[in-house]
């Protein structure tokens, strides 16, 4: 009954997801595209009897980016399969054409539709995948119950709960405590996100990792950036990597008082429809401004670098001395370190880690990264080891032990998938 009435809610709701939509196009136009694919409409019938193919979710970029190592994993496991791609986010979209170029004809690409029990039919009707699975924490009602009405098999991988969340859970354990029993296994980043997972109704969550410790920085990129760190000399660089709404402020408030230099400000919004908004920000501070989309490096009077690009993150850590992770200094939970570590960059976080809570702490107590409180503590601390190369050589040797001490969670989820959907080698 309570999944009948968040349909019925959901239908309703139609014109203000419309209307959102129509909004969040102002900046990004390509909300707009491929609308049929968002109530599963996707023109001609599949073939009689299709290549086998498993399907699985990654919302947007970050969920995309973690899921790199699985896809090849799976691909190579299972050589006779398909596999689909969903998101929900154009910025996601993009992100995962680049594995579609990799692999030609292996991979298939498409939105998720929306939570709408015709439109969850229509999808598995026209693909028909073998098996699903659902990156991080995205659990539709709906679409599991149609799953499940054709026996097709889901696992919810890289899962990760908070404490905020599981909060928001409870409150609608009857819509979400189905969903999450019907799942044939549930592969956990943490002990705590599979305890919180199992309290809410998940039969068997297995802690396997974070996936995200198991992608590589691509070689090509981290040489990108060491060659623009060649260019820059001697100039210490602070870069602010994915920074979210108000965060660019508190930066650019702490840059004075940091008391390094010839200090460079390579500043990265999270957002790619947010680049022109900081840009007019920096201007209106009076800050000497290039921007990475104009295709020139920063000269001698350059303050501020914005890296208005995208797939260019690994190439910016490696350029910066030190990082401070966006999502940290307000309450958005915090963006993901794992990929400064793996290039060996030296962090700061804010207060507001609950998105990765375990590898934000478990980076601080091992020397990887520092805690900063507020912005008068950013330039105090920031400005403390920009002007202190023993203290950040020590910290990005201490970064790079911590990539490698946790990887292994992309075998370790695999292990279960094979356990639901037998792989030829395993057979």
């Amino acid at each position: 009954m309570i999944r009948f009435i968040y349909s019925l809610l959901f239908y309703l709701a139609t014109p203000l997801v419309w209307l959102r939509l129509l909004w969040r196009a102002r900046k990004q136009p390509e909300y707009l595209q491929h609308l049929g694919e968002r109530y599963a409409f996707h023109g001609a019938r599949p073939a009689p009897t299709p290549p086998p193919l498993i399907w699985l979710h990654a919302v947007s970029v970050g969920e995309t980016r973690a899921a790199a190592p699985l896809i090849e994993a799976l691909l190579r496991d299972y050589p006779a399969h398909r596999l689909l791609l969903t998101h929900m986010t154009p910025t996601g979209r993009a992100s995962g054409r680049e594995l579609l170029q990799k692999h030609p004809g292996r991979l298939l690409q498409t939105y998720l539709p929306y939570d709408l029990p015709d439109a969850c039919a229509r999808f598995f009707d026209h693909f028909r995948p073998s098996l699903g699975l659902l990156m991080e924490t995205e659990l539709w009602p709906n679409l599991v119950a149609a799953a499940g009405r054709r026996n097709i098999p889901l696992a919810l991988v890289n899962a990760r709960l908070s404490a905020r969340s599981a909060r928001g859970y409870r409150r609608l354990v009857g819509l979400f405590r189905p969903a999450l029993a019907s799942l044939s296994v549930v592969a956990a980043q943490t002990s705590a996100d599979a305890e919180r997972l199992s309290g809410l109704g998940a039969r068997k969550a297995i802690v396997c990792g974070n996936l995200k410790f198991d992608v590589a920085p691509a070689e090509e990129l981290l040489q990108r950036g060491r060659r623009w760190k060649q260019v820059l000399g001697s100039r210490p660089v602070l870069l602010a990597a994915s920074t979210r709404e108000g965060e660019e402020e508190l930066v650019l408030d702490a840059l004075a008082g940091m008391g390094v230099a010839n200090l460079l400000l390579l500043l990265v919004p999270r957002h790619p429809q947010r680049f022109d908004e900081v840009a007019a920000l920096v201007r209106g501070r009076r800050l000497d401004l290039c921007r990475r989309s104009a295709e020139a490096l920063p000269v001698a009077a350059t303050q501020v670098w914005l890296g208005d690009s995208m797939g260019e993150m690994a190439a910016y850590y490696a350029a910066a001395d030190l990082a401070l992770i966006g999502g940290s200094l307000l309450p958005f939970g915090g963006q993901n370190l794992i990929e400064a570590a793996a290039c060996g960059c030296p962090v700061l976080v804010g207060t507001h880690t609950f998105n990765f809570a375990l590898a934000a702490d478990d980076a601080v107590a091992c020397g990887a990264a520092r805690r900063v409180a507020s912005r008068e503590e950013l330039a105090r601390v920031a400005g403390t080891l920009l002007n202190d190369g023993a203290a950040l050589d020590a910290m990005r040797q201490s970064a790079v032990t911590f990539s490698r001490a946790h990887r292994g969670a992309t075998e370790r989820t695999v292990a279960l998938i094979r356990g639901i959907l037998p792989s030829p080698s395993t057979i």
